[in-house]
């Protein structure tokens, strides 16, 4: 069996050093900092949707009092 050279030492230790960061990127199976991160961003979203669904109703609600003050102001 031959020994190792410098070069072939330092590539083993680069890709250890690379298996653990995307351990921790990817997760162990029960998720990492991506599945983290698509969990705040499905949050965010969620509230962005119900943001926007408020603003609608609210955008109906002040049309109807503006009609109705309307046509109370004619009458």
């Amino acid at each position: 069996m031959r020994m190792m050279n410098e070069f072939e030492a330092q590539v083993l230790s680069d890709l250890s050093v690379l298996k653990s960061q995307m351990s921790g990127l990817m997760g162990d199976g029960s998720g990492g900092r991506l599945a983290e991160l698509e969990r705040r961003m499905d949050r965010h979203e969620q509230h962005w949707q119900r943001a926007k669904g408020f603003i609608a109703a609210m955008s109906v609600v002040l049309a109807v009092i503006e009609v109705a003050a309307e046509a109370w102001h004619r009458h």
